[in-house]
């Protein structure tokens, strides 16, 4: 089942997270709590699923951005994709993809960027099969 995150599911985001950049998991504290709180606030800020068997299985984050350019139209942002790896290959993370994309089509987005720190071609091969092209723009980051 693709959907989008429910109020009471961050212990098994954060359990999927520990896959991603090996991530430890997050003490409850009160910083956590208002970041989930700030995030489940946020119309533009969506945080969709796949479950098997009442588990999270895989996730992405999909940030629709009000835009002044492109005839006012937002653009969508997508970060955190991550699948549990007992359950890769099975087309979980591609649906939560397609999700997303449904989702910025439906916010009248103009476009959807991805950014990937992998540098296995599978990866690249996955977002490729999945839409996405590495060709249109250059992507910089600057870590804080």
């Amino acid at each position: 089942m693709i959907r989008e995150i429910k109020v009471n599911e961050l212990d098994g985001l954060m359990e999927l997270y520990t896959h991603l950049h090996n991530n430890p998991f997050p003490e409850k504290d009160e910083r956590l709590t208002s970041v989930w709180q700030t995030i489940l606030d946020d119309k533009n800020h969506h945080i969709i699923v796949a479950q098997e068997n009442g588990k999270i299985v895989s996730s992405c984050v999909c940030l629709i951005v009000p835009n002044l350019t492109h005839n006012r139209q937002p653009y969508a942002l997508i970060e955190n994709v991550v699948t549990d790896p007992l359950f890769r290959g099975k087309g979980y993370a591609t649906k939560c993809l397609d999700y997303a994309r449904e989702l910025a089509i439906k916010e009248g987005c103009y476009k959807i960027m991805l950014l990937t720190g992998s540098k296995e071609e599978s990866t690249h091969r996955f977002y490729r099969n999945a839409g996405y092209n590495s060709n249109d723009k250059t992507a910089y980051i600057m870590w804080l």
